[in-house]
């Protein structure tokens, strides 16, 4: 790691090494014991060869961005399809990566069939859950060994973005008005009685910042974290997405006490999604956004892993792809690009990627 004070690849008596020139992410995270990846989407692989170029060298660890949700594996009722997946497997294994899969409960990405079906009752909403989960188990047994098998199972509080009225701390999903709360127990269950080697993963959101909402959110998360274990329910890892706002504060100390309650059940604790959106009131320059950036993203980074998180994940790679600057509930009102991933437009490392580099070391 480079001395303190001074620039990534930097020694004392030394010249700056050109960032160009330093190893790749997944390569310097390695060296230190840890991994790191990003979201991919297998429409851009397809289509352009720097992209794949660009996340088969900077990337260990892959998540499917929308091919392995509900609503690309199962359209509609019995009728699966992994032709989307399928690119992605090939992929990952050519480059030496691993494939997480996300995410196999959720309250989006349904297909149209499968709210109404769910509102059939208990068995049958029972049925549809342990049908899909075998049949994507199977299929992707020697090629996927972490799934989200539930994702955003917490509900918003007061506070937050769209919160949910009442005290109820599980989120009201068309999941959980079929089954009651036991549909995540029943979910980790059938996961693992279908595959008893799979890493089983709670993801979840919101729980990074340090907000009142965020606060309650963590308690709710610990609690049922809690519940599930002194029930015996198989668990192994919880999933932080750390889609972070920067105009929300952050406390390292706050964070990182959260990350080490976790470890100490036991659980593996990963970054899952991560990205950054920039404060309502951007800086004067580029440059002093991309500080502003970097710096929000080591001292997440950096108390994640000095609690022992050691997978981090950032939804995406380059801002010319991101969510962030697509997907209109969230991209900038004043039509600026979000510059929340480690490399630009043009794929250059931004000073995000040194960010996550020094944290990861």
């Amino acid at each position: 790691m480079a001395a303190a004070g001074l620039p990534l690849g930097c020694a004392r008596g030394q010249p700056a090494q050109p960032v160009a020139s330093l190893p790749p992410l997944r390569q310097q995270a390695r060296a230190a014991g840890r991994g790191f990846g990003a979201a991919i989407r297998s429409e851009i692989l397809a289509a352009d060869p720097a992209y794949g170029a660009l996340f088969a060298a900077e990337a260990e660890l892959l998540t499917p961005e929308w091919e392995a949700k509900w609503e690309a594996l199962q359209p509609e009722e019995g009728r699966f399809d992994f032709a989307p997946l399928a690119p992605l497997l090939a992929f990952a294994q050519a480059n030496q990566q691993r494939l997480r899969g996300h995410a196999l409960l959720w309250h989006e990405a349904m297909p149209p069939w499968l709210p109404a079906a769910l509102g059939e009752g208990q068995a049958r909403a029972r049925g549809i859950m342990e049908t899909h989960l075998a049949t994507v188990l199977a299929q992707t047994r020697a090629t996927i060994r972490d799934w989200d098998v539930v994702n955003e199972p917490i509900a918003n509080p007061p506070g937050s973005d769209n919160p949910q009225p009442g005290d109820n701390p599980l989120r009201e999903t068309p999941w959980f008005r079929a089954l009651g709360r036991d549909y995540i127990e029943l979910s980790l269950r059938s996961a693992r009685a279908l595959d008893p080697t799979l890493r089983l993963t709670i993801n979840e959101y919101g729980i990074e910042e340090a907000t009142p909402d965020a606060e309650i959110k963590r308690a709710r998360m610990l609690g049922l974290l809690r519940h599930l274990l002194e029930r015996g329910c198989p668990l192994d890892a919880l999933g932080i997405q750390a889609h972070l706002q920067m105009r929300r504060p952050f406390r390292a100390d706050v964070f990182a006490r959260f990350v080490g309650q976790v470890r100490d059940m036991g659980l593996a604790v990963l970054i899952t999604e991560l990205d950054v959106r920039e404060p309502d009131a951007l800086a004067p320059s580029i440059e002093a956004r991309d500080a502003a950036v970097a710096a929000r993203t080591a001292e997440f980074v950096g108390a994640a892993v000095s609690a022992g998180c050691r997978n981090v994940i950032t939804w995406g790679l380059s801002d010319r792809d991101s969510w962030l600057v697509k997907e209109p509930a969230v991209a900038r009102r004043d039509g600026a690009t979000t510059r929340g991933l480690p490399f630009d437009d043009a794929f250059q490392r931004k000073p995000m990627w040194q960010a996550l580099a020094g944290a990861m070391r």
